[in-house]
């Protein structure tokens, strides 16, 4: 078994605060390649959160791959405790709802409502544990992102196990944004 995690910035951390930014054009376009990639390298598990941005972005392309092409992946949403997005807004706490339905596998790593930042540590603990690569969207200059704590406890756990870590910064989404302008000539900058 071969079980990845993808996380990465939250929507709000890249300016996107809705589906038809060209922004998440390229985010998804990046998403789906290197999770068909990943597919095809023998990856069967998609683990990730539920955070607004990359992670519930990577579960929408992962279903879209599961119902279009490959029906045999495996797609787990992990929230870090029970009441996880109860503070957002209806809408966003519906689509949460949504994808925990629409997923294989959906669970809290405490059963518990938020108790303090020992969670989160042991949740990305647990996601490290349960996962055997990482897809990380996040730029090391951008300093105040939630997602340089996820990074820095992957380069961590990397440096004592074989866990690879593929960092996507935004050079890397520009790659993306070059390559699919080249394959859709009506892309709009």
């Amino acid at each position: 078994m071969d079980r990845i995690w993808i996380t990465g910035f939250r929507n709000y951390e890249l300016g996107i605060f809705n589906n038809k930014d060209p922004k998440l054009t390229i985010i998804n376009f990046a998403i789906n390649k290197l999770l068909t990639n990943a597919i095809y390298d023998d990856c069967n598990w998609l683990i990730t959160g539920g955070q607004l941005g990359i992670e519930q972005w990577a579960i929408e392309e992962a279903l879209n791959l599961k119902q279009t092409t490959f029906p045999d992946f495996q797609i787990a949403l992990m929230t870090p405790f029970v009441d996880f997005g109860k503070n957002w807004k209806t809408d966003k706490q519906e689509k949460l709802t949504k994808l925990k339905q629409s997923v294989d596998f959906s669970s809290s790593v405490f059963n518990t409502p938020y108790e303090g930042p020992k969670q989160l540590k042991a949740y990305q603990q647990f996601m490290l544990d349960h996962t055997d690569r990482a897809i990380i969207f996040y730029d090391r200059e951008a300093e105040n992102a939630r997602a340089r704590f996820d990074y820095q406890a992957m380069k961590n756990y990397a440096s004592e196990h074989n866990y690879p870590v593929m960092l996507i910064d935004l050079d890397r989404l520009q790659d993306y944004a070059d390559e699919y302008q080249m394959r859709n000539s009506d892309y709009l900058e």
